[in-house]
């Protein structure tokens, strides 16, 4: 055992983490089994061993940051990404009978964790703080921006792709006099954005978007290409091209990575997100040639360590309201998810894009807004 730990404490010492050390950075450890399990289980078995009580820190996303930064991920475990990779080339995960999934796992966890953890529009994606003091202000000042970025005009119909809980419907419809067709795979996330645009010209559809066939003057897609897939890019974009009109624009909003993959990490994909993955620059833009021009590409990915601190301290300060309700290991499990995408977004290992397409380009040029 005492060899195994000096090993880890060797890769510790490239993040600058001590065990058992005094900073807020520093893993506390509170099981030694822990070291043959990363070593052996890697990310998986990290996460879990979080879930299990095995390790903490003070601040776990900062222990998170410091790890990722020096690439230890990769370090550790680079052999237990055969499997995944050579599941994703040999099989479509992310298929039609598939697409449901991700809605019943982690969507329909629940509408009173996500009351609780959001801001009051409940917008589960990037907010956006150049101005804002607090999450409401960002999640607000994003959902106008994208209203401007796409030009909406009173009158004019969109169709989003992944709607949620109707967040953007609700303003475009509100702020904007739009009229919206929000498409989602989760009941849980159709039943609330019923109701909460129920008196606005807004239709919440339980939809996979391959089944979208109509005309719009405008479409965005907000956090939803993350469970496309690769195979599926181009698709995606097709859907996109054949939905819209002419004389409109499509804004993707999404997280991305630097460099391509086919899978993700194996932690995520258990407890969270499914058959997900981020896509690179070199994947959207090989999926949308031929189909659409690139006029606008922002990124503000620096933007999501707030937004997801955000909603922690928001789990975190009104878990007991909703505790009874979930398994003993949510908490930590949902902690882990939260912080540890911070951390991710923090050392600049994920990005946040939003993309402006037009069809044949905008007459005259389009002008970029911030």
């Amino acid at each position: 055992m005492e060899k195994i730990e000096q090993k880890i404490q060797e890769l510790l010492n490239q993040a600058d983490v001590k065990i058992n050390g005094d900073r807020p950075s520093d893993i506390q450890i509170k099981d030694e089994r822990i070291y043959q399990r990363v070593l052996s289980q890697g990310s998986l078995g990290f996460g879990e061993s979080y879930m299990d009580g095995w390790w903490t820190a003070e601040k776990p996303d900062e222990l998170i940051t410091r790890l990722l930064a020096a690439d230890l991920d990769k370090k550790i475990e680079p052999w237990k990404f055969i499997f995944p990779v050579m599941k994703s080339f040999v099989m479509n995960l992310q298929t039609q009978a598939r697409s449901f999934k991700v809605g019943e796992q982690h969507y329909d966890v629940g509408n009173d964790l996500y009351e609780r953890m959001l801001d009051k529009r409940m917008v589960y994606t990037c907010g956006y703080w150049k101005t804002a003091e607090n999450l409401d202000q960002a999640e607000e000042a994003k959902l106008d921006l994208v209203c401007r970025k796409i030009g909406l005009k009173e009158g004019q119909r969109v169709l989003d792709i992944g709607c949620g809980w109707g967040s953007f419907a609700q303003f475009a419809a509100e702020k904007y006099g739009a009229n919206v067709v929000g498409v989602t795979i989760s009941k849980e996330q159709k039943k609330l954005a019923d109701e909460k645009c129920a008196k606005l010209p807004v239709e919440i559809r339980l939809q996979d978007y391959r089944d979208v066939n109509e005309k719009f003057d405008h479409i965005v897609s907000l956090g939803m290409i993350e469970h496309v897939g690769y195979k599926n890019y181009q698709k995606y974009m097709e859907v996109a091209r054949r939905c819209l009109k002419d004389s409109g624009l499509f804004l993707l909003h999404t997280i991305g990575g630097n460099k391509s993959v086919t899978g993700t990490n194996a932690w995520i994909e258990k407890y969270i997100f499914p058959n997900s993955m981020l896509p690179s620059v070199k994947q959207l833009s090989k999926a949308f040639e031929g189909l659409f021009v690139m006029e606008d590409w922002q990124n503000f990915g620096i933007d999501y360590d707030k937004t997801l601190m955000a909603w922690y301290n928001n789990f975190k300060n009104n878990w007991d309201e909703i505790k009874d309700q979930y398994p003993s290991k949510f908490f930590k499990m949902w902690e882990f998810y939260l912080l540890s995408c911070a951390a991710s977004f923090r050392c600049r290992k994920n990005q946040l894009w939003q993309v402006v397409f037009s069809p044949n380009g905008v007459k005259g040029g389009y002008r970029s807004m911030r």
